[in-house]
């Protein structure tokens, strides 16, 4: 008797663990496994300004599939490029590919591009002329000072018939590959940031649209811009060589590339820029 109620007891007991080890199973089985980017935070270096807007609609896109966006703002284009081979940022989001490539020509940057943001077409403006035809001889014009806008900004003039630069001229063209200038303009290199608030002080200047909105003008006040098709300044979100197919980078695109933000894009630059993706 006293074997058989053992043999019971231990059938009882191996029964018990046997459903609490089901039990756990299943239990493991149904518990979700956490994403990849369950409490990831990443940071972005951007401009100051209007871009604080459309990031702020991209944190909350990501932060619905996990991610976590602190931005990090600059008030010129040197810094954030640095701060990203440093490591003090996981990406940025300024540039376009013809400042990159100037800017890792310099300093031996790995940074790549991985997904399109805007684009924001360049454009002559001036408060003191109707049309490119009323600049008058010796008109003193400001465009950016470093590399690659300049030779956007340059290659405006020459589209308008103002200056004419050497034939086997790249997209980084300065003012010493101006051929000929029949107006005999003078051509004021200055910041990026200057330009647009010079403008009182200038007859007209090549002003980028963000910051033209920065300094007050207008679409009225554009008397010419560069074309819109094949655009090489598309700006975009970079990051590391060595992150490029991080699933986070993935999740930080989609982010961005997505109606809602979008319609903030639209909303904030009404229509001075344009979603590029």
């Amino acid at each position: 008797m006293t074997k058989n109620k053992n043999l019971h007891s231990f059938q009882l007991s191996r029964r018990a663990a046997l459903v609490a080890v089901s039990a756990a199973a299943l239990f493991a089985f149904a518990a979700p496994a956490p994403s990849f980017a369950e409490d990831k935070s990443i940071k972005v270096g951007i401009m100051a300004g209007e871009e604080e807007d459309i990031w702020r609609v991209v944190a909350s896109e990501a932060a619905k599939k996990g991610v976590k966006i602190e931005t990090i703002t600059f008030n010129d284009y040197t810094q954030p490029n640095e701060a990203l081979e440093r490591g003090e940022l996981d990406a940025n989001a300024f540039q376009h590919q013809p400042y990159l490539d100037n800017q890792i020509k310099q300093h031996g940057y790995h940074i790549i591009r991985v997904g399109y943001t805007g684009v924001w077409p360049i454009g002559l403006y001036t408060k003191k002329y109707k049309s490119v035809a009323e600049i008058p001889e010796g008109a003193v014009i400001g465009v950016p000072n470093d590399p690659s806008n300049e030779g956007r900004a340059l290659r405006v003039l020459q589209n308008e018939g103002l200056i004419k630069l050497k034939d086997d001229t790249g997209i980084l063209a300065t003012v010493v590959d101006v051929t000929d200038n029949p107006k005999k303009i003078e051509i004021k290199e200055l910041d990026a940031g200057i330009v647009g608030r010079s403008i009182d002080d200038l007859d007209a200047g090549i002003v980028n649209t963000d910051w033209a909105l920065k300094s007050g003008l207008s679409p009225a006040e554009r008397i010419a811009q560069e074309p819109i098709a094949d655009n090489p300044y598309r700006n975009f979100i970079a990051v590391k060589d060595e992150n490029k197919d991080a699933d986070w980078v993935k999740t930080l695109v989609s982010s961005y590339q997505n109606e809602t933000v979008k319609a903030e894009f639209d909303k904030v630059y009404k229509g001075t820029g344009l979603s590029a993706y």
